[in-house]
């Protein structure tokens, strides 16, 4: 059995060209126990009253009812959107074959030149702490990193193998290298 909720006589919902709505919280325990909530929506001029889907679920009624209690003008007014808006039918497209059988290969990287441009100017964020450019180099891939210390000239490429080192080798190199160049 369903039970009204909570009536929201004090938030009248007025669509542009329709009735006026009075929206109120329902709810009922299913089969297995948990309670679903939905609202409906009373029109004043006698039409048919509008039901949302399910809102929400709950563990019991007491929760379902605190459910009810909170809810605001602006929630309500969505809800009704919602039920006056039903969501989009999505059809299945017809099944066409790709033309390639695989994504494209990765580029191949060219002898002497960066695999990637510098994602960021290690010395502009370095002018706000250091910190902060470890902080940020760390959520960069070590593939940015070594972009980053061959397009700032930060390590000599002819005395270090940089493809050898871990990322956090290629932070302390920039943030070494950027300390130093700053310092002289």
């Amino acid at each position: 059995m369903a039970y009204v909720l909570a009536i929201y006589n004090n938030a009248p919902l007025t669509l542009p060209d329709g009735p006026t709505y009075i929206a109120q919280a329902c709810g009922r325990e299913r089969d297995d126990r948990i309670w679903e909530g939905w609202l409906e929506f009373v029109p004043d001029d006698g039409t048919t009253v509008l039901r949302s889907q399910r809102e929400t679920t709950q563990p019991n009624r007491g929760a379902l009812e605190y459910w009810a209690s909170g809810l605001t003008p602006i929630y309500l007014k969505g809800a009704l959107e919602r039920t006056l808006t039903p969501p989009l039918t999505v059809v299945d497209p017809p099944v066409v074959p790709a033309v390639y059988d695989e994504p494209a290969p990765a580029p191949v990287p060219v002898a002497g030149f960066p695999e990637a441009e510098p994602v960021l100017d290690p010395f502009s964020v370095y002018a706000k702490g250091e910190d902060l450019l470890r902080r940020q180099l760390a959520a960069l891939s070590r593939r940015h990193l070594v972009a980053i210390v061959v397009g700032y000239e930060l390590a000599d490429r002819t005395q270090m193998d940089l493809e050898s080192l871990t990322a956090p080798e290629l932070i302390e190199l920039i943030a070494g290298g950027v300390r130093w160049r700053l310092s002289a």
